[in-house]
């Protein structure tokens, strides 16, 4: 059955667009069509921004107590639990990702992460005084920066929409969202909800649409910051665009991370991590844990361990609750990850789990079988460079300084992890490794409540936590004044 929608969420009304193109939704799959929704034109953005810029200037949201935009953020909460089931059904129809991992992560952090904003904002002193240094008062304020352009991938989408708009929405900023166009049917979902709960006009708009929409937006005059979560090529040129503007931007792009496996972990709990770790959402994830650094005295039984753990995963159609691992995508992702297989291969790395190779049984979808390499040198592309899909490297080292400088290797700083048994080693060694964000025995857990970043390559800024809703703030001064809230 084809799902279609004829209307664009322009300005917090449903719109008709200004163009008659399409967006067409495929099945990973299938490889066929699900639904079709309008494609936006430069004039619908022109119309998004404008409906922000006035809502932002001389409308309410701003201007409103927080504690009203953290009552109308709970009543988001409150709409969007009883959708889940129904956003996790729509994610792994339209990206392919494995129906648990949709009902896990995709559907159910979001509704997590929108009361644990609304807590953090409460706690935010909006306006407070302190004593001048010269003797006078001082009264610092938090102010909204703006109109913020939030720009979204496709992997991981109502996840980063929430992460992104929440925090902009409490900090009373206008947003224009710009979700990709291989997943609007969620972010439709979200416009329906929006829609919901009493918002000003102009604060919200929900543009699906592909890189030159994106582009028009990011350089758009009307837009004063812009978040953005996408790869490091794209990220480059999104900061360039808001350099020469002179805008405030946030940008969380790739990543390399490493697991670090000390002597004293366990084979079986290692195993069983990179699951996790290095294959969620089908290796689809920017802290995807795909360098995976094993002791030499034990890296044959490690990685035993590992080669019949990635092995044994189910690989089937996604809407099954048994599968463990579904389809990318779209072709062009799994034709790049079956380019990088036989890039290790040429390097003169060696398969020990998965390949090129269709799995069994699936004649159609964009599926690559969970791939695990070994005889694997840090300096061969496919330990280096972001491959964004289920393939998985073992490198061996020496001790626990080898381990650290293997670590630190790569353009990327995003995510990592340290397996041992021995707590306040795992510490000691993960202060010394260059990433914004680690875990000590289990993947990287985005506890709303942590900063979280990367360093490098991988971005700049920090989501989540009090820090997520500051990179919505301004900061004023002002001489003189006592605090009146």
């Amino acid at each position: 059955m084809m799902l279609t929608r004829h209307h664009l969420y322009l300005g917090g009304r449903w719109e008709t667009p200004a163009g008659t193109g399409t967006i067409e939704v495929i099945s990973p799959h299938t490889e066929q069509p699900i639904a079709r929704v309008p494609e936006p034109t430069r004039a619908d953005v022109d119309r998004a921004v404008t409906a922000a810029r006035a809502a932002f200037d001389h409308g309410p949201w701003p201007r409103l107590d927080p504690a009203e935009r953290i009552r109308i953020v709970r009543t988001l909460a409150e709409r969007y639990r009883p959708r889940q089931e129904e956003l996790a059904q729509l994610i792994t129809a339209e990206m392919g990702a494995p129906i648990t991992f949709s009902r896990s992560a995709h559907a159910r952090l979001p509704g997590v992460l929108i009361d644990a904003f609304a807590t953090l904002a409460a706690g935010i002193p909006w306006e407070r005084a302190r004593p001048g240094f010269l003797g006078a008062d001082i009264l610092v304020r938090k102010e909204p920066v703006g109109v913020v352009a939030a720009i979204i991938p496709w992997n991981m989408p109502m996840f980063l929409t929430v992460v992104k708009l929440v925090p902009a929405l409490l900090a009373g900023c206008t947003v224009v969202l710009k979700p990709s166009p291989e997943t609007p049917l969620d972010a439709y979902l979200m416009a329906d909800l929006l829609d919901e709960v009493g918002l000003p006009p102009g604060v919200v708009s929900v543009l699906p649409a592909g890189r030159e929409i994106g582009e028009y937006l990011v350089a758009h005059p009307g837009v004063d910051k812009v978040s953005f979560t996408g790869s490091t090529a794209a990220g480059r040129q999104v900061a360039a665009a808001c350099g020469a503007a002179l805008k405030k931007v946030n940008l969380e792009l790739g990543g390399k991370s490493a697991a670090v496996v000390l002597d004293d972990a366990d084979p079986a709990a290692v195993a069983d991590g990179m699951v996790v770790a290095g294959l969620m959402n089908s290796g689809q994830a920017c802290v995807a844990q795909t360098r995976i650094l094993l002791p030499r005295k034990r890296y044959h039984e490690f990685l035993d361990a590992l080669a019949a753990t990635v092995g044994g995963l189910a690989v089937a159609d996604p809407a099954d609750p048994a599968t463990q691992v579904g389809p990318l995508v779209a072709r062009r992702q799994q034709d790049r990850v079956r380019e990088y297989i036989e890039t290790g291969r040429r390097e003169g790395a060696r398969l020990v789990a998965g390949g090129g190779d269709p799995p069994a049984g699936l004649e159609r979808g964009w599926y690559v079988r969970p791939t695990l390499f070994t005889e694997v040198d840090p300096a061969m592309r496919i330990a280096r460079e972001e491959i964004f899909g289920p393939v998985l490297t073992a490198i061996p080292y020496s001790d626990d300084r080898d381990a650290v400088a293997v670590a630190n290797t790569g353009d990327y700083g995003l995510s990592g992890s340290i397996w041992t048994a021995d707590n306040d080693r795992g510490v000691a060694l993960a202060r010394q490794i260059r990433t914004g964000t680690l875990g000590i025995n289990a993947a990287y857990s985005m506890d709303p409540f942590a900063p979280f970043g990367g360093v490098k390559a991988s971005g700049i800024g920090r989501e989540f936590g009090p820090e997520g809703i500051d990179a919505y703030l301004d900061t004023k001064s002002i001489s003189g004044a006592a605090s009146s809230r």
